[in-house]
């Protein structure tokens, strides 16, 4: 398959968990994704493999400098793993905050913003969260 594929279809599969995450949360099949991680685990071995794939390909692992991994992104097989990385990543740290908020129990609609600052800002998402977990203390 092409990068331009799995780069399509990892898309599609991270999107299907996030609508999961902020439509239905609490329904069993959506638990059950979150509590075993299936869908970032499938993330995390695509990204092993494009990961292998770009050293056996030569190209230089340089993360030392801001050129180093601007580098990196103009090879496709590095890009494709390194969107994979993100994917994979901001879905945990959105499992994680579902998970965290079946003992703390911040309102659904506020855990909106959370899962959506997550999913389109990464840190962002995850601060709100804090934020938020520190106010219902």
């Amino acid at each position: 398959m092409s990068y331009s594929t799995i780069f399509s279809l990892a898309n599609m599969l991270a999107m299907f968990m996030w609508l999961l995450m902020l439509i239905v949360p609490n329904w069993k099949p959506t638990k059950f994704l979150v509590d075993y991680k299936i869908i970032p685990i499938a993330l995390s071995g695509l990204y092993g493999f494009y990961i292998i794939q770009t050293m056996q390909q030569g190209i230089a692992m340089n993360f030392g400098s801001l050129d180093g991994v601007m580098g990196l992104f103009t090879h496709e097989s590095a890009t494709l793993a390194g969107w994979l990385h993100y994917l994979a990543f901001d879905l945990l740290v959105g499992m994680w905050m579902l998970t965290q908020n079946r003992t703390i129990g911040i309102h659904p609609l506020l855990m909106i913003p959370c899962l959506l600052g997550s999913f389109m800002l990464g840190p962002i998402g995850f601060l709100v969260f804090i934020l938020f977990k520190k106010l219902t203390k």
